[in-house]
């Protein structure tokens, strides 16, 4: 009897155990949950510095406020080794990637512009003849949307997940700057009209631009800047870090101080060549976080922003000038009060900003060839002359190259599918010819890519930035610090890290300090900011969250 009783107690306290067990399940659960609402940012900044090297971080470093690229650096988290995944590496491509997650093997913003085989003729990446221009007199500076863009960007996945109620603007100078990162479904995107010093925009938008842009297109701000023309921010014997003042590898008019008080109400369009142009910019920036009251409630907004000055003035003078140096010491000083301005009207911590570059810029080969270094130019249409005539001299087929662009070959389908030699043969030889030319490293048929003797970088980088439908048929590799333009400044494009390593640093909501030196890609920028926001990613993203930087 008393085992009995024994037993019966024993199997009751391990029910007893049991049940509490069971019991205490949901309890973790329930510790674990989300919270009652998601927590997002009010608003998020995107500032993209166009031709921004990763290096002009730390070039100017002791130069710098406290308060601009410092407090990035200091307060946000720096992703150091983010790379470009593709190849050629030019505005348009590098902006569409950064807000798609994707490459434009995907997205198919394959070049500021392209040659379209289907339709046999050039096409700039925004523009859109259905379209016409608003804000200003009619123009084909506003015939632009975002069309050409194959797929979604985190803009308009922020639209989607807020069932519009978000708000997403565009600002920049370029019309590519500005269209292409705030997507198919912004509320807005403005850029500059050159020909007036208007901030236009186009149908594809609105009928009409709101009182605020049309009361400050009136204030014509250029003429303010060039009332007080360039003159160097502080003595001009402190730019160390940069050559001499005049150097005839520089554009024209590269002696301080650069006058500019001719252009008063006769040329707008030169504002842009000018630390001013990002000034501006940002001025605007800050009237529509006012004027649309952006981050002023729980329903995320997202600003924008890219500074295009900063190209326009290194494709003029370099990365080694006195106006490069000054152009950046200016935009960290107008980054400064941005930031305050956010914190006053935003509120520190409510808002999240990332800073990156749309790519880099090789230096340019007058100051390489002058300290011993490498470098060379090469002509597009040389090099599409050349294979001409050798094509024609081999084969007796005329003109079958249509153009060299994006470092591409593009022939003409029409004549090489009825010829008497076969198109591969054709290439082949054009590839071995190529080969041979002054600052040429390789060439590759793009269909045989996997076949080739690359390296693996950069097969993978203009596989990444090849589209079936809108590229050409050869692709070829120039020598490191060799490019396509003229013996003054410099320009952009290719796969070397000069071109492809560029600066990523987020600060603010959700952010903790620090930095990383895993290597990173400009397609990560958006699926960090979908993991961020809790919303999806891009319909073509190919990149990974950057789990590094949450504080969480």
């Amino acid at each position: 009897m008393k085992k009995i009783s024994c037993l019966i107690f024993t199997i009751s306290i391990f029910s007893i155990s049991l049940s509490s067990a069971q019991t205490k399940k949901p309890a973790t659960a329930t510790a674990k949950a989300f919270p009652a609402e998601v927590a997002r940012p009010k608003l998020v900044v995107g500032l993209v510095v166009d031709q921004m090297r990763w290096d002009y971080l730390y070039r100017y470093y002791n130069r710098y406020t406290n308060g601009g690229f410092k407090r990035l650096i200091n307060e946000g988290f720096s992703v150091e080794n983010t790379f470009i995944p593709y190849t050629p590496t030019y505005t348009a491509c590098g902006h569409t990637c950064i807000y798609t997650g994707s490459v434009p093997a995907v997205h198919g913003i394959i070049g500021n512009d392209w040659y379209d085989p289907e339709t046999k003729k050039n096409v700039y990446c925004t523009e859109d003849s259905s379209v016409s221009t608003v804000g200003s007199t009619p123009s084909s500076e506003g015939n632009m949307s975002p069309k050409n863009m194959l797929t979604t960007t985190i803009t308009d996945e922020l639209r989607l997940a807020t069932n519009f109620r978000g708000k997403v603007i565009g600002i920049s100078l370029k019309d590519r700057g500005s269209i292409l990162p705030a997507g198919h479904a912004a509320n807005a995107a403005y850029w500059y009209q050159g020909s007036t010093g208007n901030w236009i925009t186009s149908t594809y938008y609105m009928k009409e631009v709101p009182t605020w842009i049309a009361d400050y297109n009136k204030l014509k701000l250029a003429n303010k800047f060039y009332a007080k023309n360039w003159e160097t921010l502080y003595p001009i014997n402190t730019y160390v870090n940069s050559t001499a003042d005049e150097k005839a590898y520089e554009g024209k008019s590269s002696t301080f101080p650069h006058q500019l008080t001719q252009n008063v109400d006769k040329n707008f369009d030169a504002i842009r060549s000018t630390p001013y142009g990002n000034t501006i910019t940002l001025d605007l920036a800050k009237l529509a976080i006012l004027s649309e009251d952006l981050g002023q409630d729980n329903i995320t907004d997202f600003l924008a922003v890219s500074c295009s000055s900063t190209d326009y003035v290194g494709h003029a003078y370099g990365p080694n000038s006195i106006e490069a140096e000054d152009t950046y010491l200016r935009l960290d000083k107008d980054f400064e009060e941005f930031f305050n301005y956010l914190d006053k009207k935003v509120g520190k911590g409510n808002y999240t900003v990332f800073l990156t570059a749309d790519h880099g810029a090789a230096h340019v080969p007058g100051f390489m060839q002058e300290n011993k270094l490498p470098s060379g130019v090469v002509s597009d249409r040389d090099v599409a002359s050349k294979l001409n005539t050798y094509l024609n001299d081999k084969f007796k087929v005329n003109n079958v190259v249509l153009r060299s662009q994006n470092n591409q070959i593009i022939f003409d389908h029409d004549k090489t599918d009825k010829g008497d030699v076969s198109f591969d043969v054709i290439k082949a030889a054009s590839v071995e010819f190529l080969k041979k030319l002054d600052g040429f490293q390789n060439a590759v048929d793009i269909a045989k890519i996997s076949q080739s003797t690359l390296q693996e970088i950069q097969k993978k980088m203009i596989t990444n930035g090849y589209n079936a439908r809108r590229s050409g048929d050869i692709y070829y590799v120039l020598q490191p610090n060799w490019f396509n333009g003229g013996s003054t400044g410099t320009t952009h494009g290719n796969w070397n890290p000069y071109d492809s390593h560029i600066p990523l640093v987020f600060m603010g909501w959700g952010i903790k300090p620090g930095a990383t030196n895993k290597m990173h890609y400009m397609t990560d920028i958006a699926p960090t900011l979908a993991a961020l926001l809790h919303i999806q990613t891009p319909n073509g993203t190919v990149g990974e969250p950057i789990t590094e930087i949450t504080n969480k």
